[in-house]
């Protein structure tokens, strides 16, 4: 694997001795990412169902050129609990330089607590591709053709 460098700044407030993203195991793909509630709110938070909340991890990125950074729900919290981030995989542009924050949603049917310090989320950082847009009448044929939603058929 090809390690690709990633700056993190401690925000204002940030609690430094929250650990930094991490991998939790020589194979994953995902760093874990902790809440980092600043010092009024270190109490963590109570998601109720259904409902979403911006979740600070108390440092800002800077991704280089070429790269993104996707933020995507733990799957044990997903299956444990529901909670999920509702616009997965969210991504981090290599030029964003503000506050690494994540969006949680609980899909759940009980009130889930975030607590301070709380491995919340993982991120994954991918290559970046860049499209070239063209306008043109013709599109080549497919086999498929416009067939949409359901147009290949039943599992």
């Amino acid at each position: 694997m090809t390690a690709v460098p990633i700056k993190l700044k401690w925000l204002e407030g940030a609690d430094r001795d929250v650990a930094l993203p991490s991998y939790e195991s020589v194979g994953a793909a995902g760093a874990d990412v902790r809440a980092n509630f600043p010092p009024d709110q270190r109490d963590g938070v109570t998601l109720a169902p259904g409902a979403r909340v911006l979740v600070p991890t108390g440092v800002s990125l800077e991704i280089p050129k070429g790269y993104e950074v996707q933020m995507r729900p733990r799957s044990g919290l997903a299956l444990k609990h529901g909670i999920t981030l509702p616009n997965s995989p969210g991504t981090i542009d290599s030029d964003y330089r503000g506050p690494l924050g994540v969006i949680v949603l609980n899909a759940g049917q009980d009130p889930f607590e975030i607590s301070h310090g709380m491995r919340i989320a993982q991120m994954v950082v991918a290559p970046v591709v860049v499209a070239e847009f063209t306008l043109d009448q013709e599109l080549s044929e497919t086999s498929r053709g416009s067939g949409g939603f359901g147009s290949t058929g039943v599992a």
